[in-house]
């Protein structure tokens, strides 16, 4: 495995950044209600996004106690069948298990290995244990190692999560580089003081204009290419 000057490790978000997981749900809500149009369908994701959000601020914040994203999804799942009128226990637990169920971006696979012939790749998610394990078999990633935010019973952008990595890599906070589609996510990194590269992604959030991370790509291909990958 070759040095890189800047970086001894690559940390890379999971869900949005190297799997399309709107997608995945999406495909899950449409198997569960095929006649809902376009409109109908993405106010629905937009259902699940809400309170996944929702009980992960919530749960950082201490106001409720911790629950894994397994337990997030499956009940992000039984809101979005409730709103659409579907009162089905196996259809809540097959909508929940969309969210594993998500096809990675067409550069993730190849891209991944090249950089991984470069450096160490960790995966950190705020994917539970035992969704990275069926995540990660479902795309086809392969990571050197993988941390769960479930570890320190909490989500990103809590500092916590992203100390994770720091401490299983062994190495200095500016000595890893965050890779992440949502910007948010790169602050949280920025925070405890890893070095930060923000790839594009038809799902995300986009950096504003105060942000100021250490590298731009236009895909993980192109991130690869910067960094010198074979």
């Amino acid at each position: 495995m070759n040095a890189h000057p800047d970086f001894d490790v690559i940390v890379f978000d999971i869900l949005g950044t190297m799997v399309d997981e709107p997608g995945g749900i999406r495909r899950g809500i449409r198997s569960l209600l095929p006649d809902l149009d376009d409109d109908g369908t993405e106010a629905l994701v937009r259902t699940w996004y809400g309170h996944v959000e929702e009980q992960q601020r919530e749960i950082n914040g201490g106001r409720r106690p911790y629950a894994d994203s397994t337990l997030v999804d499956l009940e992000a799942a039984a809101r979005v069948a409730a709103e659409a009128g579907v009162d089905d226990e196996d259809a809540v637990r097959s909508l929940a298990g969309a969210g594993q169920r998500l096809d990675p971006w067409p550069d993730s696979v190849p891209a991944l290995a090249r950089l991984a012939s470069l450096l160490p790749v960790v995966g950190l998610s705020n994917a539970s244990r035992a969704a990275l394990t069926r995540v990660n078999a479902h795309a086809g990633l392969r990571w050197h190692l993988v941390c769960s935010a479930e570890d320190v019973r909490g989500y990103k952008p809590d500092p916590e999560v992203y100390r994770l990595a720091i401490a299983a890599t062994g190495r200095a906070p500016d000595r890893l580089l965050m890779v992440a589609t949502h910007a948010w996510d790169l602050r949280g990194a920025q925070a405890v003081g890893m070095r930060t590269a923000y790839v594009e992604r038809p799902v995300g959030d986009p950096p504003r204009a105060a942000d100021a991370f250490d590298l731009t790509a236009a895909s993980l291909d192109h991130l690869a290419t910067l960094l010198g990958a074979g």
